[in-house]
């Protein structure tokens, strides 16, 4: 038994009251009995192009709390496709579920089939859960998948070149801190050494930087300590280490009321979604105390890049060189910022709304 909702977003629709707040042109809900799939895409803008963004698979706490995730994340690739310069809209997807247990080949090719429905609106890839593999099932049922495999034409994991623009931001941020973008020497720790904190925490190794890191796996964090000679931290110490650039790279929210007081670092720059749990609170306390935000949806851009650059003729150098931009862009964030006294993460969102609302005096949504 199959069943699918579309739902045409209204700001008066009080079931979807959440919905309303981000502004979204549509959120699909996708259940099929037999697979076991749960899933919600959300697509939030599509007048730069097509909406694309990964699909996270992972154990929610509750329906509602899956939801506000899609909606949060869907949002965040609308302001990093536009900020980037590409032509794409924002979307992303999240699959109710542990993907170490139920995921499956049926369920991943389902899937898919809901990804078809939508007419290529929406285009999905890898995200937390998710693997290229999966990419290789959904893709059996639908052409509207990216993040390939390059055995099969495709860019394969787009991790590394996460790591690489995250990277480029931080160098960025310690050069606008610091008055210099080397970091040797630098107490940076890294939350979450999944697949883009592990590229990015060799990166850091590369430069000599003194690097704390951790994560729920202690499998990974075993493996990246005696590969790079990281400290295993605990998940709740690491905000109290004394540090010079903290780095979010696993789940978002991680910069709130309860956080916020005891971070010691001066930079804040990672590769996780939404960092902050509300950028109107944690953008402007952020301010007030000094420590340099590097916008999320900015550095961490370097995927979506990545998989764009598969949609249009994929050149790894070429992803790789625009991704290197992502440096240029973050400082010309924190001279908007600074010039027009507002913290940083609304600087960049201005730059993204403004280039969207441009493009669309001449685009109708897709």
């Amino acid at each position: 038994m199959v069943e699918i909702k579309e739902v045409e977003l209204k700001k008066d629709n009080s079931i979807f009251g959440q919905i309303s707040e981000y502004n979204h042109e549509k959120v699909v809900f996708c259940h099929d009995h037999d697979t076991g799939l749960k899933a919600i895409i959300g697509i939030h803008n599509t007048v730069l192009g097509p909406a694309l963004g990964g699909t996270r698979m992972w154990s929610y706490a509750s329906d509602a709390e899956a939801l506000e995730d899609v909606l949060r994340l869907s949002r965040g690739m609308t302001y990093k496709a536009a900020i980037s310069g590409l032509n794409l809209g924002g979307g992303k997807a999240v699959i109710i579920g542990d993907s170490k247990k139920d995921k499956s080949e049926a369920l991943m090719r389902r899937y898919g089939r809901f990804v078809k429905n939508l007419n290529g609106a929406y285009i999905t890839a890898e995200d937390v859960g998710t693997t290229t593999k999966d990419m290789e099932y959904i893709k059996m049922e639908t052409d509207h998948v990216a993040g390939l495999p390059e055995a099969m034409g495709g860019s394969g994991d787009p991790s590394p070149v996460t790591a690489y623009g995250t990277y480029m931001g931080m160098k960025a941020a310690a050069k606008k801190a610091y008055g210099s973008d080397s970091l040797s020497g630098k107490k940076i720790s890294v939350q979450g050494v999944g697949h883009v904190g592990g590229y990015l925490v060799e990166l850091l190794a590369k430069e000599n930087a003194e690097i704390f890191i951790t994560d729920i796996y202690e499998d990974r964090l075993r493996e990246i300590s005696t590969k790079y000679g990281a400290k295993v931290v605990g998940m709740d110490e690491i905000y109290d280490l004394d540090v010079d650039i903290y780095a979010p790279c696993a789940l978002g929210g991680t910069v709130n009321d309860n956080t916020l007081s005891r971070l010691k670092c001066q930079i804040i720059a990672g590769s996780a979604n939404n960092q902050l749990r509300d950028e109107k609170i944690q953008g402007p306390a952020l301010a007030e105390r000094g420590i340099l935000y590097a916008p999320d949806f900015l550095i961490n851009a370097g995927g979506l890049i990545n998989v764009y650059s598969e949609l249009i003729g994929y050149n790894r150098e070429s992803a790789y060189a625009q991704t290197e931009r992502i440096y240029g862009y973050t400082l010309d964030i924190f001279e908007l910022a600074e010039k027009e006294g507002i913290h940083t993460q609304l600087a960049a969102t201005k730059i993204a709304e403004k280039r969207i609302q441009s493009i669309g005096k001449v685009h109708s949504t897709y």
